[in-house]
């Protein structure tokens, strides 16, 4: 998202920005809070809040994707078909291994050991369904442009994939987007579950016993997402 980035231990002397953010530190947000205590607050459209104030209803995520979309030059008001004409885009999130954070000890991590086979059994899956036409997109976002990451996900019936910030797009996904999260045992966090609630999208988990997924179980619950989407 920035075209630079530099820690502010590193400046030698003081510093004038022209702008700043003041965030909270992560433990202090409300996507850690839901670790502990129950969020009463589901997501809306913001006219009917308007209309309707609620304070148990919020319309800042959804307002947030917008302004990411705007920020690309992609239609803000868009909902897609209830039958898109060329199929519905079923979209895998990919996650790499990576030098996690130094509280890893540096060591690669997986939230997802056989990610490619789960992956491969999807794609043989949505190659056979019969019912109706199912694209399977392979979502590896660290070679892909910001742009064309949001636009992958604009374009999403079904997103799917294991916890990780990848995952923080579906800010960006349009209403009736439905995710379905691949939860490793060492990663039980809400924080996914709370923005598709925030966002008004539905969601699912698979909670796996380690970080191993049987591909079987995957596809029967994708099998039933496009059941429930007419496909």
């Amino acid at each position: 998202m920035f075209s630079g980035l530099r820690y502010a231990k590193n400046f030698s002397g003081p510093v004038c920005f022209r702008h700043a953010v003041i965030a909270p530190l992560g433990y202090e947000t409300p996507l850690f809070k839901g670790l502990s205590e129950e969020i009463d607050c589901h997501g809306a459209p913001a006219q009917d809040l308007r209309q309707n104030p609620d304070d148990r209803k919020t319309a800042r995520l959804s307002e947030f994707g917008e302004m990411t979309r705007a920020a690309f030059g992609f239609p803000v008001n868009r909902h897609r078909p209830e039958k898109p004409p060329n199929g519905h885009n079923v979209l895998f999130v990919r996650r790499e291994d990576y030098l996690a954070h130094p509280r890893h000890g540096g060591k690669i991590e997986s939230r997802l050991s056989n990610e490619q086979e789960v992956f491969d059994s999807l794609q043989t899956w949505s190659s056979n369904h019969d019912e109706c036409k199912v694209n399977l997109i392979n979502g590896l976002f660290a070679h892909m442009t910001m742009k064309v990451q949001v636009q992958a996900i604009q374009d999403a019936s079904v997103i799917i994939g294991a916890h990780g910030a990848g995952l923080t797009h579906i800010v960006s996904a349009l209403p009736k987007t439905v995710i379905l999260e691949i939860i490793s045992s060492r990663f039980r966090r809400p924080h996914f579950q709370l923005i598709a609630r925030w966002k008004g999208l539905e969601y699912h988990a698979i909670n796996l016993d380690g970080s191993f997924a049987e591909p079987a179980v995957v596809i029967d619950r994708l099998k039933s997402i496009m059941k429930s989407l007419g496909c």
